[in-house]
């Protein structure tokens, strides 16, 4: 197992995909940060650091989706080129070996995605001056909610770039999960629920609330229900998954 995933790192050496992700998010933390910025214009109140772990999070729906259906389909669409598949069948490793592999290294690159954004809005809140030191145990939740869901959403991803040949439908899948992670607060909580894409939010340490002369960033505990369900969702795909692609034809 241990070789069959240093090979996995090997094969993606020149990939560029950390590029990728460096890029992408990128273009999300400063679209973010510009936006915080003219709302702190407007409002000084929301000049705090749930501010910025509340936007991340709300746009890590869009961001992140798209971000895993890419690293996921580079790294599986290898074996799809070059009959791959039957020569690593003729030198004896098993499937499942290969299928953990490849979901291990995809989410070790998107977590170092998440670790970097954590480093960021730290950064950013210091640089604008937000009142009390960094929350650390508000960090700590937001990395974890991100990565628990970000584990399901490889998931799922993993088992259709690997079962279904083009990549064209992983991709649109991503896309599709960006959008719904996007317009996810606009979902009730029962409907929501459903997609996994929208867990970037609900999983969210802050959420932000309207009130009739005022808005507001509250911090808010992850429930113990919410994380069994992406527990769940992200056992059940891998598994299907790898079931799956395992039985598979060669």
């Amino acid at each position: 197992m241990i070789k069959t995933l240093g090979l996995e790192y090997y094969k993606i050496r020149r990939k560029k995909i950390w590029t990728m992700i460096t890029l992408f998010l990128g273009v999300e933390m400063l679209w973010a940060f510009m936006s915080i910025t003219r709302s702190i214009a407007k409002n000084p109140d929301h000049a705090v650091w749930e501010s910025i772990i509340f936007n991340i999070s709300s746009m890590n729906g869009l961001f992140m989706s798209i971000i895993s259906a890419i690293v996921v389909s580079r790294i599986c669409d290898m074996e799809h080129k070059g009959a791959t598949w039957k020569m690593l069948i003729a030198t004896n490793v098993r499937r499942g070996n290969l299928y953990a592999a490849k979901y291990i290294c995809a989410n070790s690159l998107l977590l170092f995605g998440i670790l970097t954004q954590a480093v960021m809005m730290m950064v950013f809140g210091m640089m604008k001056g937000f009142p009390g030191t960094p929350p650390i145990e508000i960090q700590l939740q937001f990395i974890m909610g991100n990565l628990l869901t970000t584990l399901a959403v490889t998931a799922l991803q993993q088992w259709i770039s690997l079962a279904i040949k083009n990549q064209t439908f992983a991709l649109c899948l991503g896309m599709l999960g960006g959008f719904i992670g996007m317009t996810a607060g606009l979902f009730p909580a029962g409907a929501r629920h459903i997609f996994i894409w929208a867990y970037y939010l609900d999983l969210s340490p802050v959420t932000f609330h309207y009130t009739e002369s005022t808005s507001l960033y509250v911090t808010q505990s992850l429930g113990t229900g919410i994380i069994l369900l992406a527990l769940a969702m992200t056992v059940l795909f891998y598994i299907a998954g790898s079931i799956h692609v395992s039985r598979q034809e060669i």
